[in-house]
């Protein structure tokens, strides 16, 4: 097999260092504002392919040279769900007020994974951080495929799995209670959904990864939801044990680039009347294969 890029003779003019032994990695030395050339935005394509989730610190970052660093990427997808900064119809806000009760993303999830084509990756960057809490869990769905049983993936072998983002829309104003961020009241009724293949080979490693997550996994093919739950459940419990994780502490200016293709995400809601914001780009995919 060939070498991992951490397992090569290392850049000098960027120091990698890997988070945990499977999830995560961060990239220091670079100025993201000032723009990557081509070697790095490859360095960073294969360290999303390897390891999930690519961090930064910090970035100075405006709105424009955001959306510049996603473009490197691929075309940027205009969230279908949330309401954008104004002005900036690219760009979502992910913001918890002193007031507010609860957080966004506080389940393991997969952004937009209801979409036919859901998304290559999601860009966050910290403009506002708690002095205390906020993290963010990621895991990586490749090692989680490659630790299951011969007989469970033979099992999961060409099963599909329908995603929807009912989870949302259909208690949008439950969902809406208490937050900030919130689910745009046009979605109403307006269900998004695809069929997506249970186990999804990466399009640029072809390494197999899990393809599922428990809100937006509504069933698998030919199987209601709540046949599908306990297999489901089993999935995401399997998939988020720690040895396949990392645990990220932002700071102000940190930025972290993630793939959705291999990686689920999970938000921490433990900092109660402080102020938190975000801004996510997220950059498109292809229909899975």
């Amino acid at each position: 097999m060939p070498a991992t890029l951490l397992e090569r003779p290392p850049r000098t003019d960027l120091d990698i260092r890997p988070m945990t032994g499977t999830c995560g990695v961060e990239v220091l030395g670079v100025d993201l504002a000032a723009g990557i050339d081509v070697d790095t935005v490859q360095l960073v394509r294969q360290l999303l392919a390897e390891r999930g989730v690519v961090f930064f610190r910090d970035q100075q970052l405006t709105p424009e040279s955001h959306k510049a660093f996603a473009q490197l990427f691929g075309p940027i997808v205009t969230n279908p769900v949330y309401d954008h900064v104004p002005g900036y119809p690219e760009i979502m806000p992910v913001v918890k007020e002193p007031h507010d009760k609860y957080n966004i993303g506080d389940t393991w999830h997969s952004d937009m994974s209801y979409m036919e084509e859901p998304p290559l990756g999601s860009i966050l960057y910290a403009r506002e951080i708690p002095p205390f809490g906020g993290d963010t869990l990621w895991t990586n769905m490749t090692a989680a495929y490659e630790a299951l049983p011969d007989t469970m993936k033979k099992m999961l072998d060409g099963r599909r799995a329908l995603h929807s983002d009912r989870f949302l829309t259909e208690r949008l104003q439950e969902r809406n209670a208490g937050r900030s961020t919130r689910l745009r009241e046009d979605r109403v009724g307006k269900e998004l959904s695809a069929l997506h293949p249970v186990v999804r080979r990466h399009d640029e490693s072809g390494a197999p990864a899990l393809y599922v997550n428990y809100p937006f996994t509504w069933a698998f093919e030919g199987m209601s939801r709540e046949e599908s739950l306990p297999l489901l459940s089993q999935l995401v419990q399997h998939a988020t044990r720690p040895e396949f994780c990392c645990r990220f502490r932002w700071q102000k200016g940190s930025l972290a680039f993630w793939d959705n293709r291999c990686t689920m995400h999970y938000a921490c809601n433990d900092y109660q009347g402080y102020r938190r914001e975000m801004h996510r780009i997220t950059v498109a995919g292809q229909r899975p294969a």
